[in-house]
């Protein structure tokens, strides 16, 4: 692709497009803003009336993966249809999902250390994808009388964390490789034994 300077259309998105392949390919921190610009057909010099710095351009993917994510939680859970655990499992399945054909976002929103209230906008998505996980999660614990019932952020919390070890330690097989479990049955029987110790489940028989 021939260099342009700043007549290049969509410059700021050509740009994240780049960060993007990178980040999935060498991790955050494995690229530099001037391999961005190459990537993307610009000079360097281009790059400054988008972007101040890499962790900018970083925090502008995972700005967009937050708004991605927001979507894939809140059509999983399909507003508690048709069940509120049936739902609870397809927002289990969705963070698996979304891990897997957005590992460029992913990895910016996760492991890049871009923290959510870098921005107004960026807080903002990332509050959109916390609040579908909260929702499932609240409308699942109101089968637990009110005086049992844990709080619904922890829970949230703790399946958040659950579906995060299975990405980060079974999700991510190398190519031609095999995890040595498959990801969504592992979610799903972990979440299953945690909503039987909370009651949600009957125990196996």
């Amino acid at each position: 692709m021939t260099k342009q300077g700043y007549h290049h259309g969509n410059l700021r998105q050509a740009l994240v497009q780049a960060a993007l392949l990178l980040i999935a390919e060498r991790g955050p921190t494995g690229f530099t803003l001037s391999e961005a610009a190459k990537d993307a057909g610009v000079t360097p010099a281009a790059v400054y009336r988008h972007f101040a710095g890499r962790d900018d351009l970083i925090a502008e993917c995972a700005r967009q993966g937050y708004a991605i994510f927001a979507d894939l939680l809140e059509h999983a859970w399909n507003a508690g249809n048709p069940s509120s655990l049936a739902a609870f499992g397809a927002v289990g399945r969705a963070y698996l999902a979304f891990a897997r054909k957005f590992p460029g976002h992913y990895m910016a929103m996760f492991e890049s250390g871009v923290v959510p209230n870098r921005t107004p906008e960026l807080s903002a998505q990332a509050q959109r994808a916390e609040t579908a996980m909260l929702r499932a999660t609240e409308a699942l614990l109101r089968a637990i009388p009110e005086g049992r019932r844990p709080p619904a952020q922890m829970v949230a919390a703790h399946v958040w964390a659950m579906a995060h070890g299975v990405v980060e330690l079974h999700a991510r097989a190398a190519p031609g490789s095999r995890a040595p479990y498959d990801p969504e049955a592992l979610l799903e029987s972990g979440i299953g034994i945690y909503l039987r110790g909370l009651g949600l489940l009957p125990p196996d028989s």
